[in-house]
């Protein structure tokens, strides 16, 4: 792999200046960022110009040139990478972020369904901040490696993943496909150092069995492109075996395409509003349902703490509607939409846009998603593929299928 430039003393003669310029050029093409636009060239709070950002950057830089100590490695792509990071992370929004060009890959990628990497679904966790495994598909080179749900990351190779975005720390673990790459992970409060083979990983984000009694079971584990299909073969084989009641289970499923999960529930929802959305100008927009294949027997969604974005979007939606009954805890609470900007030079900028609302106009951004049929998890010493909320669920079911059979 070719060597990212790297130049001794003299590197910065003006091109700080010209990464400010880059930055500022970039970012007034995407349009809508008040930062840019305002007059003189004046930055968010109207005291500092775009000259005085210059003059600082520029001031820096001398300052480094002159005295700092490793000056034979500095790289000033990486200079540049981080002042066009740093510029989105100082808005303050954790949803607002840069992606190089390692990183942009990684993320179309992962929205696909199909990548090179170790099959493990990441999450952060809301309390602590940490990055943990929460899903590792089977036979997948994670599973082969011996890493498990509930696993804390530490450390990928040699990138420490402290607070980092989720989204790098994905793009740290994607690779060639039969590269290797070392998982630090913490369980137990033990630190263990694994080694996973990269691979092609076709995702399977829709599983499902016919449970008792006839209540068919779905578990999705994110919104990728290729779900929808899944979903749609899961719930059509599913009526085929005389299904009378349906559990879908969204816990631990940290969300994903908005276009997949509103095309899912025009499959389960009656004619309406399934989500609506508003940015900072106020324009609101719908997306609908035209009620075709509403869903009409009884239903019951399993969500947890770590339900979150699309997620919270199907699982408002059914509760709105009255389709289902939402059984568990409350979900994460990301209530916010991001679109996905092109640079143009294989890098992007993913901004938040607007907030959405369920069809009865709830905001759930930092609320999240009240359970009808509130149960914590508890796990079984005993039995530890026991799961309490999945009975719950089970049994919340089975009741409306009674009463809907005594009620006929």
């Amino acid at each position: 792999m070719e060597q990212k430039q790297k130049k001794k003393k003299g590197y910065g003669a003006g091109i700080v200046t010209g990464i400010l310029a880059t930055v500022l050029v970039s970012l007034l093409l995407l349009g809508g960022f008040r930062v840019i636009t305002n007059t003189a060239g004046s930055y968010a709070s109207g005291k500092v110009t775009e000259k005085e950002v210059s003059k600082k950057l520029n001031k820096l830089n001398a300052l480094i040139d002159k005295y700092y100590l490793y000056e034979d490695e500095i790289d000033t792509d990486q200079l540049a990478e981080g002042i066009y990071s740093g510029y989105t992370s100082a808005l303050g929004d954790k949803y607002t972020v840069y992606y190089d060009e390692d990183e942009t890959k990684a993320l179309m990628e992962s929205t696909s369904g199909t990548f090179s990497g170790v099959g493990a679904t990441l999450t952060k966790d809301a309390d602590t901040g940490y990055a943990t495994i929460v899903n590792v598909y089977e036979d997948s080179p994670a599973e082969k490696a011996g890493l498990k749900a509930g696993d804390i990351l530490e450390k990928i190779d040699d990138h420490e993943v402290g607070d980092e975005q989720l989204d790098t720390v994905v793009s740290w673990i994607k690779g060639e496909k039969g590269t290797e790459v070392k998982i630090t992970v913490l369980r137990d409060g033990e630190e263990l150092e694994l080694t996973a083979t990269r691979d092609t990983i076709e995702v399977k984000t829709v599983s499902y069995e016919m449970k008792e009694n006839q209540i068919g079971y779905i578990k999705v584990s994110e919104f990728d492109t290729v779900t929808y299909d899944q979903f749609k073969e899961a719930l059509d084989d599913l009526e085929k075996q005389g299904m009378q009641g349906l559990i879908v289970d969204l816990r631990n499923n940290p969300g994903g395409s908005l276009d997949t999960v509103t095309n899912m529930l025009r499959l389960l929802l009656p004619e309406g509003t399934i989500v609506s959305t508003k940015d900072k100008n106020g324009k609101t927009d719908e997306i609908t349902c035209d009620g075709t294949h509403e869903f009409k027997k009884p239903m019951a969604v399993l969500v947890n703490q770590y339900s979150a974005s699309a997620s919270e979007i199907f699982s408002g939606a059914v509760q709105d509607y009255g389709t289902a009954k939402i059984v568990g805890v409350t979900t994460y609470g990301k209530g916010v939409v991001q679109q996905l900007m092109d640079l143009g030079d294989g890098t992007c900028l993913k901004v938040t846009i607007a907030e959405y609302y369920t069809p009865n106009g709830r905001s759930i951004n930092g609320k999240g998603v009240e359970p009808d049929v509130k149960v914590e998890y508890q796990y079984d010493e005993e039995n530890p593929k026991a799961d309490n909320q999945l009975d719950q669920a089970l049994s919340t079911v089975q009741g409306e299928i009674s009463e809907s059979t005594q009620n006929r």
